[in-house]
């Protein structure tokens, strides 16, 4: 090999160099919507996490949207080394599609779900239009804002807490229809994902009422302070954001312990206290009481309902339920 072409080797190489240590020293989190805040305040403290305990310098940075178009974007070839979305089937999805390990709910404790959260309503301040429960978003005049169960995960868990609901103690699905047919019926804009559902309500003003996950209590004292109330229904839905590696990725980027490490994380004591300060209902037990959120009685979509599979089938697929009631509100 002539000096030249060794020199020229040798920049190559060295002109790859931080390509490769980048790609090793970072990592892609696409989660949903409503988590932004959140993984703001987790990523650093698992950059430092790391630092301490690997010594090594990382990057995590983030993607967020509603929880299905995330789910397809990551199909589609974005390059999340991890997701962090809101609902089993946008992993199932994932799997399917051979992203993530079909198998990917015993991959990490609680079904790989590091936290719970559950549909609440915030009304405007003084609650003018007196809503107490999920029978009052039915009413005639009342405008309800809840982002699209089909593009977000948000929207699929207050349409599944709605039938629920509905169902009662007769478990009559004809009424459960008819009740959800109701409440979509009195809801004026569909947005995309959680957080455009929230900006839509609070700061367009439109509707008496968002349906969204108690996350967002938080947020919304921080910015508004006292000008929403909020407002826990009689039941609601348990929802139980669920994780997992993309294994195409981290393969391809050789990012497979960084990434596994990130979600480990989440599960332990200093990332629970941080899900707790955003609202969130970590695992954890201190940093629950810490977070003194109110009690309210839920249910899984699992025991009351069916599993997420045909619930996904049944409702949300095209032609589902849902379609065929947003067609006959359309026309």
């Amino acid at each position: 090999m002539t000096t030249l072409r060794k020199t020229i080797l040798g920049l190559g190489l060295a002109a790859l160099a931080p390509f490769a240590a980048n790609a090793e020293s970072s990592i892609l989190n696409a989660s949903y919507d409503v988590s932004r805040e959140l993984y703001k305040d987790i990523n650093p403290a698992f950059v430092a996490h790391w630092k301490q305990t690997k010594g090594a310098d990382i990057t995590v940075n983030q993607s967020h949207g509603g929880s299905t178009k995330q789910a397809k974007a990551v199909a589609e070839g974005l390059e999340a080394d991890v997701v962090t979305l809101n609902q089993a089937t946008d992993l199932d999805f994932l799997a399917s599609k051979d992203v993530i390990d079909k198998d990917w709910k015993s991959k990490f404790p609680h079904d790989a779900a590091p936290y719970t959260t559950t549909s609440i309503f915030i009304v405007r301040q003084g609650n003018p239009k007196g809503i107490k429960d999920w029978s009052d978003l039915v009413k005639p005049g009342v405008s309800v804002v809840i982002p699209n169960p089909k593009t977000s995960g948000n929207g699929r868990y207050t349409y599944l807490a709605a039938w629920g609901y509905a169902l009662g103690a007769d478990k009559s699905e004809d009424k459960a229809r008819e009740f959800v047919s109701k409440l979509f019926a009195n809801v004026p804009v569909f947005d995309g994902g959680g957080r455009g559902a929230t900006t839509t309500f609070t700061q367009r003003d439109v509707g008496d009422v968002l349906v969204t996950f108690e996350n967002e209590v938080a947020l919304l004292k921080t910015e508004f302070g006292d000008k929403f109330d909020v407002i826990y229904p009689s039941i609601s839905i348990e929802a139980a954001p669920p994780v997992a590696i993309n294994k195409v990725i981290t393969a391809k980027r050789g990012t497979a312990e960084l990434a596994k490490g990130y979600l480990d994380f989440l599960y332990t004591p200093a990332a629970q206290k941080i899900i707790a300060k955003h609202g969130f209902r970590p695992w954890d037990k201190d940093a629950l009481a810490e977070a003194k959120l109110p009690e309210i009685k839920t249910f899984k979509v699992e025991d009351k309902i069916s599993s997420w599979a045909d619930a996904q089938k049944k409702h949300f697929a095209d032609g589902g339920i849902y379609d065929q009631i947003t067609t006959t509100k359309s026309n």
